[in-house]
């Protein structure tokens, strides 16, 4: 048996997920509530949202790394991509396979239902994890820009 499996997030998760979507928060530095938490948890198992859930276990069966995905239009290539929203590990699992694990699940879910493209960001000081990113995919020469409403 693998050292780390991934799974689709399930009802029973919603503790440990919370555990870990407040941790990732707070690494960003993004202000985020319970009730926000349990608005993307909703959404998370919501069939009318394209937003799903990934999560990562030990060989405990314990919950240490969690990520989000949803599919995107591309209009130019016109194709479908699958976009990586959230991805986070816990600080004592990382180095444990969890963040590669989830990425090749995401991967591998991008190839079997045709996705043209995996698609993600990170912040520019995010280092540990731009190391496995640098490894996985090709950083592309694009910006981001946000309008804040």
């Amino acid at each position: 048996m693998p050292k780390v499996q991934v799974r689709a997030v399930e009802q029973s998760d919603r503790a440990p997920w919370g555990e870990l979507y407040g941790a990732y928060a707070r690494f960003y530095n993004s202000p985020q509530s319970e009730e926000m938490r349990d608005k993307v948890w909703t959404w998370l198992h919501d069939d009318a949202n394209a937003l799903f859930g990934l999560v990562a276990t030990d060989k405990n069966g314990d919950i240490v790394g969690i990520a989000h995905c949803r599919e995107f239009a591309r209009p130019l290539a016109a194709s479908t991509g699958l976009f990586l929203d959230d991805l986070y590990v816990d600080p004592d699992s990382r180095g444990s396979g969890a963040a590669e694990a989830l990425i090749a699940h995401i991967r591998q879910l991008a190839v079997d239902n045709n996705y043209s493209i995996v698609r993600w960001i990170t912040a520019d000081n995010n280092y540990r994890a731009r190391g496995l990113y640098d490894h996985v995919a090709r950083k592309t020469d694009w910006l981001t820009y946000d309008i804040q409403l």
